[in-house]
């Protein structure tokens, strides 16, 4: 009983957002109906890409709308977890796991032709998304945010602040979810860059992170003192509190721009062999209509 207890005190939302709620339990719902359709289309997808796009879903709500989001409002460290989990992983999950095949079976037409689609070909929407998937832009912003809330005095006020906070946690997810789109998403998109560009910007977006966590883990004074103010969830140092935050910052979130540098090189390889493997006289399927 007392371990049941705990599961439900652990899965309560701390500050309760039905937006959060009703984008993640949606994607699911939407997913999973999709899926079941194209089943009995008799069309099949792997395991893992299904997998990929859950955990993607279920981890941002977790970290959103669970005792973990108290964490991170409580611990330097959590909330550097948090972000790690909003910005990097969740979103390249979901990227990786390309849901928009699926997602559109599960749409209902209601509300694909009455809110999708209206929205998606909206000359602003459509301008407004060609701009900020621009990879310098792209670049820029991806560091940007992160460095923007790390700034101290920005970053004490918004944890001090539910409409700040919600924003610092919706920015990162959405910018996310856009970037690791445009670097791992599925080949056939609106703006898609090539092999080259993508890796390129890895590159560039892995640095900054390194040097913004370095900067953080080895600092010899306390930068977020905000949490002295809130009072800490577990009884450690404000220093080692502010050094494990650095270290994910510097090194799980860097190893995330890896991790998608082995998938775009995977994927280069693979484009690249395909013609060699075309017999003589064949037309490649890329080129049938």
């Amino acid at each position: 009983m007392a371990g049941i207890q705990s599961v439900i005190a652990f899965m309560t939302p701390w500050e309760f957002s039905p937006t959060v709620l009703i984008c993640c339990a949606g994607t699911i719902v939407l997913y999973l109906r999709g899926l079941q359709r194209s089943r009995d289309a008799g069309i099949r997808f792997g395991f893992w890409r299904s997998a990929a796009l859950l955990i993607g879903v279920i981890s941002i709500y977790a970290f959103m709308q669970t005792y973990l989001d108290y964490l991170s409002q409580h611990m330097f460290w959590v909330h550097r977890l948090q972000h790690l989990v909003l910005h990097h992983i969740g979103p390249f999950l979901i990227a990786l796991s390309a849901p928009y095949e699926i997602l559109n079976q599960g749409c209902p037409a209601w509300l694909r032709n009455g809110l999708f689609i209206p929205l998606w070909r909206n000359p602003v929407t459509r301008t407004f998304y060609r701009v900020i998937q621009n990879p310098v832009i792209a670049s820029v912003l991806f560091v940007g945010l992160i460095a923007f809330w790390l700034t101290p005095a920005l970053h004490f006020t918004a944890m001090l602040s539910i409409e700040r906070y919600d924003a610092m946690n919706w920015s990162m997810t959405i910018d996310g979810l856009l970037f690791w789109w445009l670097m791992v998403g599925p080949k056939k998109q609106t703006r898609p860059l090539g092999y080259g560009a993508r890796i390129i910007m890895l590159w560039v977006v892995m640095l900054p992170q390194m040097m913004i966590g370095a900067y953080i883990a080895l600092n010899k004074h306390v930068i977020y003192d905000v949490y002295s103010v809130c009072g800490r969830a577990w009884p450690i140092s404000p220093m080692t509190d502010q050094q494990i935050g650095g270290l994910i910052t510097w090194i799980p979130a860097s190893m995330m721009s890896v991790i998608a540098m082995v998938v775009v090189l995977a994927r280069w390889l693979r484009e690249n062999k395909r013609p060699t493997d075309t017999p003589t006289g064949a037309v490649p399927a890329s080129a049938e209509v």
